[in-house]
């Protein structure tokens, strides 16, 4: 029986996991920098970052992208 393996670092990751992983990544003060959302630069959390990125898609598209972009530049070619 073949199991189909996913290829996309999206499955299965939660808006939280790769918040957290972004932020333990580049920090806060790069994160507003990289991506120019007030969620990121004025009293950032993460409680706070996840209520704002919920309500807007095109901020959680952005940090998707970025999700995506750093750990696909991780993994060797």
């Amino acid at each position: 029986m073949d199991k189909h393996i996913s290829k996309d670092p999206l499955h299965g990751k939660t808006l939280e996991a790769i918040l957290i992983y972004l932020e333990d990544a580049y920090g806060w003060d790069e994160l507003g920098r990289v991506i120019r959302i007030n969620c990121f630069t004025n009293n950032p959390t993460i409680k706070s970052s996840l209520k704002f990125l919920r309500k807007n898609e095109w901020a959680r598209k952005k940090v998707e992208e970025l999700y995506v972009w750093s750990v696909t530049e991780d993994l060797p070619k």
